[in-house]
This record gives structure tokens, C-alpha cells and sequence, in this order.
């Protein structure tokens, strides 16, 4: 750090690309604001840290592309970091040395440019029905990606509803990728499951010493500056923190944790949620004067059981970008599979068919998906689960089992079926679920899954 002075420190913050500066040994100095953007990780968190455990770059898993560049000026690669949100997004990264007045090289600086906004990380292409990596030609879906450009150059805050697994996510990124901040930060927030302080603290900000252990850190408010910041189940904030966000919706400034001082900044701000906000408004469990500053541009994202004209043209979508991911033959669906998959009622939505197709692509061993191929929970009890064609139709009340059952519910089983298939392999079952291996550990760990044995037991109840 002595060769780098604090004005070219704070210089690199004004970059729009990410910048990372390294040690000879490959450990982090200092990374700019672009970069905690794009990473999730603070340069609190990162410094001292490995550059590939911070950028977690694809490259980096053959060889250290810095041992690559045998004192050249310059290397240049193309590949995938992954971010502490767990998506893989592409990018260039650019290394060079760093040298002093005599020429020795002290380190290397990295540079990390988003490509999201100049190439399609989507392997099977994007259709003519879609918008962004959205997907869809129902009449629902039509009447959205209408609108979706005009809000996407808009600068006012957005709203967008629907049941988990409906592609909130994914919209709020399209409508950023699409409008004039494209080229700045898309920084996600999770709004639940966090003390209070600590969510204040994340939006926000935290000056040294707010609260025992506090480092200063800029907030996701700060690192999303020029660019969205996308609150993911903003019913979660706390009613405090909910004023603080309509005050900076009004003024424009935010206050750090432990500050009195006010700063300004100019980000927009997209919020969704799986809630009912006007009910939670009508109970007083959210403002409503930050329900109606939102909702003033609002999208509604339909449950995939109201949008059965999308269900077979996401089902190829899906097949066609695993198989070329997997670089394996699989055209299609048996017909006998076609209907079971046409039945069922998804109440994961978009994230479970998903799931569904990705896992049978990865079991399948011929050019069409069969039954065999899809989760055991689709197939095991048909008659119980799904309403065949011609069958006698239940009495009210007495739905599909399906019709009430959550996402977590499903996915608990998705993830169980897996491991039977894999016999406890942890790698292979996060291979047949399209996950990573941390992902599978995280969720196994959420509910509850920690052993064959109990896998087994499980899968018999």
C-alpha cells in the first residue's frame, strides 16, 4: 500500500469497471466501488483475501492467469465470476503489472468489465417472445414486455409482484440491462433475514464504531450509485428502515448508520415482492405512503399455472439451454412425459419447471426425456397428485395435493430425490439439480437434509 497514495485509491471509485489491485503473491490490496458492486464483497472483507476467492473467476480454475503473463504488459481473458448472490456473470478481466520508479513489479492491477450489457450469457439463445431473459407469449406476458421498455427508460421506482419462483429477479435485471444505467452497478438486496441494525447498516451504511466491531462501509446504496438497486422482498424491512427508504425516495439522500451527515445518492430503485403489500399497507404492517411511492409503476408477474400458453415453449427453452450446457443430445419429450409435465401444477412456478427439466436433461441418456427421467415426486403418486385426463373430477375441497403445497415443500423433495439418485454423492446430486456444490450445502442445510439415512427415511414418510 505505501507505493499507492489515498488520491489515486479514491481516483479508481470514480472508475465504472471493476478494479482490483494485488500483491505479488496475489493477495488483494484494495478493490474500487464497481467492484464490491459486482462481487458482493466489501473491500473490508476482501483485503488480504486470495483475488480468486474474492473474484472467483472461471479462469482462474485452470491456472492463475497472472502466472500466465510472463512479464507482459498486459493479458487479457473472457470468462464467468461468480458473486456472493450466487450468479455467474460474464466478463473481461484485464491484468497487468504494477511496477515502481525503479520498473520492479510490486503487484498487478485487475481489471473486471461486466459483459451483460454487450453479449447474451444465455446459452440457448433468446427468443422472439421474450424480453431480456424473460420469457413468454401468453397474453399476460405480451401485454408486459409492451410496457417493459418505457419503464425501463424511465428513472421512477418500480414495483414488481408475484408468488416465488415467478422470475422477479430476473425482470428487475432486464429492466436495469435495458435502460439508460445499463452500464453501471445492479446491486441486489435481500431484505429479510437480518437484525435490524445490521439490514440499516447494509442499505445504508455504517460509520466506524455505530455499534461494537463497526468498520466504515459504504452500503448498498453507495455501491449501487448511477446504476439500480434491487430491494428482493422489500415487505421484510423493518417499519424504521421503511422510512428511511421513502425519505430517500423523497430526497435523494441517505443517512449512514451512525451519521448525521447526509449524502447524496442518485440510484433507482426497483422493489418486489411475493406479499400482498396492499394488504400488509390495509393491516399497518407497511407504510403506505412507501407502498403508494412504489406503486406507482407496478409489474405483475402471473403464477405459471395462469400462463399455460408459455408452459411448453419455457420447457424447451430451458431443455435446449441445459443441453448445450451439458453438451448432450436431448431434442425433446416423450409424449407420455409431455402430459404428466402439462398436468402438473408448479407451485414453484417458473424456478421449479426449471429445475425440472435441467434435472432430467442431466439424467436423461437419450434424445427424449422420459418418465424416468423426471423427479420422483411427479411420478410416484400420480393419481393423488395430478387429475388425469378423463379422470372423475374431485368435489371442492378436495383439490390436488399439489394445489397447496410452497416452493420450500417442493424443493425439500427435488433436493432429496436427488441425493437417492446420486446414492449420497453431494457433487453429482448438485450436477443433476444445475446448482454448485455451496448452493446444494446451503440448502440442505436450510431444511434440514443431513444424511442418507435420513434422505431415506424421508423420501418413505
Amino acid at each position: 500500500m505505501t507505493n499507492l497514495s489515498m488520491n489515486m485509491l479514491c481516483v479508481l471509485d470514480e472508475i465504472p469497471v471493476g478494479v482490483c489491485l494485488v500483491t505479488r503473491e496475489r493477495k488483494i490490496i484494495h478493490i474500487n466501488r464497481a467492484l464490491e458492486a459486482l462481487t458482493g464483497f466489501s473491500r473490508t472483507e476482501s483485503k488480504g483475501l486470495a483475488c480468486s476467492h474474492v473474484l472467483r473467476f472461471s479462469k482462474c480454475l485452470e491456472t492463475c492467469p497472472i502466472a500466465k503473463m510472463d512479464e507482459k504488459e498486459k493479458f487479457v481473458q473472457d470468462g464467468d465470476i461468480v458473486n456472493q448472490d450466487h450468479k455467474k456473470i460474464p466478463v473481461r478481466v484485464s491484468f497487468a503489472p504494477l511496477r515502481n520508479s525503479r520498473g520492479k513489479v510490486y503487484g498487478f492491477m485487475e481489471t473486471v468489465v461486466d459483459l451483460r450489457q454487450t453479449s447474451s450469457s444465455d446459452p440457448a439463445g433468446i427468443t422472439p417472445f421474450s424480453f431480456g431473459r424473460i420469457v413468454g407469449r401468453s397474453e399476460q406476458m405480451e401485454r408486459i414486455f409492451q410496457f417493459l421498455p418505457a419503464i425501463a427508460q424511465s428513472d421512477a421506482p418500480v414495483l414488481i409482484t408475484g408468488q416465488t419462483g415467478t422470475g422477479k429477479d430476473l425482470l428487475a435485471d432486464a429492466v436495469h440491462l435495458a435502460s439508460p444505467r445499463a452500464k453501471n452497478p445492479f446491486v441486489t438486496f435481500r431484505c429479510g433475514g437480518l437484525p435490524d441494525y445490521l439490514v440499516e447498516s447494509e442499505l445504508f451504511g455504517v460509520v466506524k464504531g455505530a455499534f461494537p466491531g463497526a468498520e466504515n462501509k459504504p452500503g448498498k446504496f453507495r455501491l449501487a450509485q448511477n446504476g439500480t438497486l434491487y430491494l428482493s422482498e422489500v415487505g421484510e424491512l423493518p417499519d424504521a428502515l421503511q422510512l428511511k427508504l421513502l425519505n430517500y425516495l423523497d430526497e435523494k439522500t441517505i443517512y449512514p448508520l451512525g451519521s448525521g451527515k447526509s449524502l447524496l445518492a442518485d440510484v433507482r430503485v426497483i422493489a418486489a415482492s411475493s406479499r400482498n403489500l396492499e394488504q400488509m399497507t390495509n393491516e399497518g404492517r407497511f407504510r403506505k405512503e412507501l407502498y403508494f411511492r412504489l406503486n406507482a409503476v407496478s409489474i405483475h408477474l402471473p403464477p405459471l399455472k395462469e400462463r399455460s400458453e408459455d408452459l411448453r415453449l419455457l420447457m424447451d427453452y430451458f431443455l435446449r439451454a441445459r443441453a448445450l450446457l451439458l453438451d448432450k443430445p436431448v431434442t425433446g419429450f416423450t409424449e407420455e412425459c409431455l402430459r404428466t409435465l402439462d398436468e402438473y401444477s408448479y407451485p414453484g412456478n417458473i424456478l421449479e419447471l426449471r429445475h425440472i427439466v435441467e434435472y432430467s436433461v442431466s439424467l436423461c441418456q437419450g434424445e427424449k426425456i422420459g418418465l424416468k427421467d423426471l423427479p420422483s415426486y411427479l411420478t410416484e403418486s400420480i393419481p393423488d397428485q395430478i387429475a388425469k385426463p378423463g379422470a372423475v373430477s374431485q368435489a371442492p375441497g378436495n383439490e390436488s395435493s399439489h394445489e397447496g403445497v410452497d416452493w420450500s415443500t417442493v424443493e425439500r423433495k427435488m433436493i432429496v430425490d436427488a441425493l437417492l439418485k446420486a446414492k449420497g454423492r453431494r457433487f453429482k446430486a448438485a450436477q443433476l439439480l444445475g446448482w454448485g456444490r455451496s448452493t446444494l450445502w446451503r440448502k440442505m442445510k436450510l431444511y434440514g437434509i443431513t444424511s442418507s439415512e435420513e434422505t431415506q427415511a424421508d423420501i418413505r414418510k
